[in-house]
């Protein structure tokens, strides 16, 4: 059975490699930022900085994060074909900001007798590993409940392109 959200046409497929640098780069930033408190601090500022990075910013930037935008990628609700409201990017970002604190703590705290690192990033792992198994909008599960959908634009830095072209630029001059 069909859903009713789902697009009649396809979207610009994003590819996995590119929507895990973008999440990177937002994973990195929020880190940072919240490595200047620490314990309960900096996991408050870890929280409200995803929130303010994955939600706020979405809303106010045609549905580009930094890593987004850095890729060269935005989210839409299909259904609309728009920007999502602040309730699905808070449910969407809620479920994978969970997952990336999880990973945070176990980074924060890493130490030869910590084990917690090893069993951190499961959550985000099986979150993100629907995206594998969905050949048609390669949609996480945080993607599917929000009914979002990530998707190529035009509008953005290009990072991923702007560096391979300096590794061959490199490559050329080194021979």
């Amino acid at each position: 059975m069909e859903s009713d959200w789902v697009p009649t046409r396809r979207f610009p497929r994003v590819p996995l490699d590119r929507r895990v640098a973008a999440f990177a780069l937002d994973f990195g930033a929020v880190s940072l930022l919240s490595s200047l408190g620490g314990g309960a601090v900096g996991s408050v500022l870890f929280l409200t900085a995803w929130f303010g990075l994955r939600v706020i910013l979405v809303s106010k930037n045609r549905g580009q994060s930094l890593g987004r935008w850095a890729f060269d990628m935005k989210l839409i609700d299909p259904k609309f074909r728009a920007t999502p409201g602040l309730a699905e990017l808070t449910k969407r970002e809620a479920l994978i900001g969970i997952g990336a604190w999880l990973v945070w703590l176990g980074l924060a705290n890493l130490s030869p007798t910590n084990g917690f690192i090893l069993f951190a990033p499961l959550p985000l792992l099986v979150d993100c590993g629907f995206a594998f198994t969905d050949e048609d909008y390669r949609q996480a599960f945080h993607d599917q409940i929000a009914r979002t959908v990530v998707v190529q634009t035009r509008r953005g830095y290009s990072l991923d392109i702007k560096a391979k072209r300096l590794f061959a630029q490199v490559r050329r001059r080194m021979k």
